[in-house]
């Protein structure tokens, strides 16, 4: 049975951030919020805890999972930045974005593309996650929360605890979430390629 926790999405409260982090640190899995909805994380050097993500989802090997970063000097150390690209997530950054990048040599070779050798990365605009990840001192690697065979994530904490609560270790309730996905750009050639349009907007950098 998951533990559940009502965290002030405004001021979230300290005890429970801690308690998230160390259920994370010892190899748990939990479904948290972001700024585009919610997420099933767990820590990147989990093998377990990520293999049951991969069965929550039914997710296959291709899937491409993101890492779910503080700030831009966490990202330079999980992925490849050039100067061009720098300047774009400084100005996108927090925000409902994800960006394919080419990983380094940080991240597990399991969490990489198997053939592009890319990562997903991500700083979300949300006080609880990022107050989860300030605790951490580390990201976390994460998925949105859709179930297998549905379109939209799920949004109501208490919805979503009738299914998950067998499967994870702690469901964050942090108010209703968002059911739209974050926009996805792909910059590994440090030219923009838009591969899925969300939340975030995209006319400011022309994709």
């Amino acid at each position: 049975m998951s533990q559940f926790f009502q965290i002030h999405a405004e001021n979230p409260q300290i005890r429970l951030i801690r308690q998230a982090a160390d259920l994370l640190r010892g190899g748990g899995v939990i479904v948290y919020p972001t700024d585009s909805g919610y997420a099933l994380g767990c820590l990147s050097g989990e093998k377990g805890a990520i293999e049951r993500i991969r069965l929550i989802r039914r997710l296959d090997e291709r899937h491409h999972f993101t890492l779910v970063c503080r700030d831009l000097s966490e990202i330079a150390t999980y992925a490849k930045v050039g100067n061009s690209t720098y300047r774009l997530l400084k100005q996108l950054t927090p925000g409902p974005y994800t960006f394919v990048l080419t990983a380094t040599k940080e991240v597990p070779r399991r969490l990489q593309h198997p053939k592009r050798k890319t990562i997903g990365i991500r700083v979300p605009d949300n006080v609880i996650a990022q107050s989860l990840l300030a605790e951490l001192g580390e990201p976390i690697m994460s998925t949105t929360l859709i179930m297998p065979g549905e379109k939209l994530p799920l949004s109501d904490p208490y919805e979503f605890r009738l299914q998950l609560e067998r499967q994870v270790d702690l469901i964050i309730d942090g108010g209703y979430g968002d059911v739209e996905s974050t926009t996805v750009i792909d910059l590994v050639d440090d030219t923009p390629v838009l591969l899925r349009q969300g939340k975030g907007d995209t006319q400011q950098i022309g994709v």
